[in-house]
């Protein structure tokens, strides 16, 4: 079983008398966990409050009362390929994610995440992602390693300060005699929920693409994205009439998902480079890893 380091937290919302059970309102408010589940983490002692008092099934309903638990999943999957440190200083740390690995616990990942793995590694419980990436994605993640600075690294992304690099192997584009495009986009989610779509209006996306290899019915891309909107590098080579090699999301959500680590997404999250809002260096890191088909 699988089971988080830190406490997850929840806040009772402020509601009007007559306040519901705990149990109830746990069990509507996250319907993905399951009622059996919160049942039990309260039946053994594993939900506390801020002063570490146990909450029970009998445990009155308290408006902005903090509930600490641990998530856990009884059956969670191995992720069997390894990260890398890159760079590691006081303030920041950089990882070369596999493919399949999660950056944050997600679903049926608690341990099994680079987030966990590298706090297990470095003994550092304040790491957190400045950054994210995809699970399917391989490539670099940027954690802040220090309390004190984390809003400065935070604040380089929000800025749109940091270049990042992907390449990509994917269909041949709409165009064939195309090799460059600047992709601007309205993107918002989709459904099912954990997809994005492309809609109509004003553009909040843009991603540089450039067609750099043909391979016959496989083309190589490097991809530079602007803006950071969820699925964005995948929806914008659909744009263009290509698509992500070993996509189940995009353009058709494949059912039923597809399981097991022989078809790995063919996109890298290649290079990332920033000034370093404390020393005022130029920083660049590049992944050490390459696509399976990249050029084959």
């Amino acid at each position: 079983m699988g089971r988080a380091t830190k406490p997850s937290i929840v806040t009772l919302p402020v509601v009007e008398p007559p306040y519901p059970a705990i149990l109830d309102y746990l069990d509507l408010r996250f319907p993905k966990v399951g009622r059996r589940v919160w049942q039990a983490r309260l039946e053994t002692g594993a939900v506390v409050d801020d002063d570490g008092v146990v909450v029970d099934l009998q445990s009155l309903y308290r408006p902005q009362m903090r509930l600490h638990y641990y998530r856990e999943h009884l059956d969670e999957p191995v992720i069997p390929f390894q990260e890398t440190i890159v760079y590691q200083d006081e303030r920041i740390l950089v990882a070369d994610k596999p493919h399949f690995l999660p950056v944050i616990p997600a679903g049926p990942y608690v341990t099994e995440c680079l987030l966990m793995r590298l706090r297990k590694t470095t003994g550092n419980e304040d790491l957190v992602p400045v950054n994210r990436i995809d699970r399917e994605t391989a490539g670099l993640v940027l954690f802040s390693c220090d309390r004190a600075t984390r809003h400065l690294y935070s604040g380089l992304f929000q800025r749109r300060t940091v270049h990042k690099t992907y390449e990509a192997v994917g269909l041949p584009p709409g165009e064939p005699d195309r090799r460059e495009w600047v992709v601007e986009t309205r993107i918002v989610k989709g459904h099912p929920w954990f997809r994005s779509m492309i809609v109509p209006g004003e553009p909040n996306s843009m991603t540089r693409i450039e067609r750099i290899r043909d391979r016959g019915d496989r083309c190589d891309f490097r991809l530079e994205p602007r803006t950071g909107q969820n699925h964005q590098i995948r929806l914008h080579l659909c744009h263009i009439g290509s698509g992500v090699l070993n996509d189940s999301l995009y353009p058709v959500l494949q059912e039923p998902p597809k399981t097991g680590f022989d078809a790995p997404l063919q996109l890298l999250s290649r290079l990332l480079s920033f000034r370093d809002p404390v020393t005022g260096r130029e920083m660049a890191f590049e992944s050490a890893r390459k696509l399976v088909t990249w050029g084959d």
